[in-house]
């Protein structure tokens, strides 16, 4: 399968919610024509910052994060397939090999709707509110028995996402990644720009970017540059966390580097999880 856009050049202010992403995968062609044209899906992840940013001033929720997410898990799922990782959530469902990057890039896609209930617990609202969504979707391209497991799968990756959830699926695992994988300055910029000086936005300030490649000892490699040692907890306390737990621990290797070599940044010059 085919990746999409670069992670070294897809950056956060680069990223285009139209693009079109060329995968050799039919169905989820289909599927990502679907939803990247969805009046309702459109205007939730527009909605779910309000919560998320204007009320709480947390870091971007929204149509960029999504955006991002999707594409990292796109890619992470990709490198996993090439690197031998096999995975279970859809086989185990009786569903065919074609369905697992279909199930990615929809919980990918709903993962973070419940904001607009709540930023607390949002992950938990979540689940009927994409499920709702997946109903309308799903008849599409599945018949019934295939809807309800499809389904089934993408609320699992969904409220696995997060880190008090156990993922029971290497396609939750890909989801509980890939969420933390989106770290860059550009996150922060409207808490940071409305004063947010919190760990979580000056943090993400510091990371410049994030890559994801094969590696000769694991399937991935993600490497995190960084040009402040308050970068660190993006990696060590946020990232760390979501690899946790992701059935994924043994074959995704992060690598955080230190940009610069001066002052205090000098501290960090590596960190390898």
């Amino acid at each position: 399968m085919a990746t999409t856009a670069d992670d070294e050049t897809a950056g956060r202010r680069e990223y285009d919610p139209n693009a079109e992403h060329a995968f050799p995968d039919a169905r989820l062609n289909e599927v990502l024509n679907e939803i990247r044209d969805d009046p309702e899906i459109t205007t939730y992840l527009e909605a779910q910052n309000v919560n998320a940013v204007t009320r709480k001033g947390y870091n971007d929720h929204g149509t960029k994060h999504v955006g991002i997410v999707r594409d990292r898990a796109l890619r992470l799922y990709d490198l996993l397939k090439t690197g031998g990782v096999r995975f279970n959530g859809a086989s185990q469902q009786g569903l065919e090999e074609a369905d697992e990057p279909v199930i990615v890039a929809l919980a990918a896609t709903l993962h973070d709707v419940g904001h607009v209930v709540h930023r607390d617990r949002h992950s938990y609202y979540s689940i009927p509110l994409a499920a709702d969504i997946l109903d309308r979707l799903l008849p599409s391209f599945y018949d019934v028995e295939a809807q309800v497991r499809v389904k089934a799968e993408v609320l699992h990756a969904i409220l696995c996402h997060h880190t008090e959830e156990e993922p029971l699926t290497r396609e939750a695992g890909v989801i509980r990644i890939a969420d933390g994988l989106d770290m860059e300055q550009g996150r922060s910029r409207v808490p940071y720009e409305k004063g947010g000086r919190g760990i979580n936005t000056v943090s993400s300030q510091a990371i410049e970017s994030v890559s994801l490649r094969p590696d000769d000892d694991v399937p991935v490699e993600v490497e995190i540059r960084m040009n402040n040692a308050a970068g660190v907890y993006q990696v060590d306390s946020l990232l760390k966390a979501k690899v946790d737990g992701s059935l994924l621990e043994d074959v995704v290797r992060i690598v955080a580097v230190n940009t610069r070599g001066d002052g205090e940044s000098s501290l960090v010059e590596r960190i390898e999880l």
